[in-house]
């Protein structure tokens, strides 16, 4: 999901969600923090100098102001990684712009963009700026939502060489506490050239969250689909808000 498409070439990556379009409320701050753990993945960078995945631990401190109800800003900093190659080292930094449709929580239908713009560093990704735009369709019923996010990545390198790695979840509201979600991530490679099933990326995440009065948990496992997924990913997501 997340950054471009060196990073794609396994699923390593500094946030590993999928967006249902909720934001923070006017004036809040909020902070989240991502960290994903690669149990077992590729021990070919992707590129020469490159991160590797497998035995990685990814991760960025994700900082949002709501400045509206339809509008959240949002800032990764840092984004890093531990590998066995380059030891823990920072990857870069990305700006974030939120639109949604208001209050989508009390929604059927809540639906909204997001973009992002990335300064990468050379051991995260050889292109030094990156961007992304991630459509939100979330459909909320009683007691469980679907939501769908077609996510394009581009290295500013013409649209032909724009990444298609959508993402999706369907998930249980157990309680007012719990809710369980399968989540799907997907790489089909670029617009121009999208590759054959045994070079995409798909990964499937079983996903627990736990919801606090101040703290919100979620926990997730992924298995890789096809033989160029990382086959084994645990994630945790911690968010809380800063100011009210």
């Amino acid at each position: 999901m997340l950054v471009a498409s060196a990073s794609r070439a396994t699923c390593q990556t500094d946030e590993i969600q999928v967006y249902d379009g909720s934001i923070a409320a006017v004036h809040e701050f909020g902070l989240t923090l991502h960290t994903n753990y690669v149990i077992q993945g590729t021990t070919a960078p992707a590129f020469p100098g490159a991160v590797t995945a497998d035995h990685s631990l990814n991760g960025a401190a994700e900082f949002a102001y709501g400045a509206a109800d339809w509008f959240e800003a949002g800032l990764y900093f840092p984004v890093w990684t531990a590998d066995a190659s380059t030891g823990l080292g920072y990857d870069g930094m990305k700006l974030r712009a939120l639109f949604v449709a208001p209050h989508g929580d009390a929604r059927r239908f809540a639906y909204g963009v997001n973009f992002e713009f990335s300064i990468n560093q050379p051991r995260w990704d050889p292109a030094r700026y990156t961007g992304e735009a991630r459509f939100i369709l979330a459909w909320h019923f009683t007691g469980w939502d679907l939501i769908l996010n077609p996510i394009f990545d581009t290295s500013f390198d013409g649209l032909a060489a724009v990444d298609f790695a959508p993402c999706a979840r369907i998930d249980w509201n157990a309680s007012a506490r719990w809710s369980f979600a399968l989540e799907q991530y997907s790489d089909f490679g670029t617009l121009r050239d999208l590759a054959p099933w045994d070079q995409q990326v798909h990964q499937l995440f079983a996903v627990a969250d736990r919801h606090w009065t101040h703290w919100d948990a979620e926990f997730g496992v992924g298995y890789g689909l096809t033989g160029v997924s990382d086959p084994w990913v645990v994630k945790l997501i911690l968010s809380t808000v800063l100011t009210r």
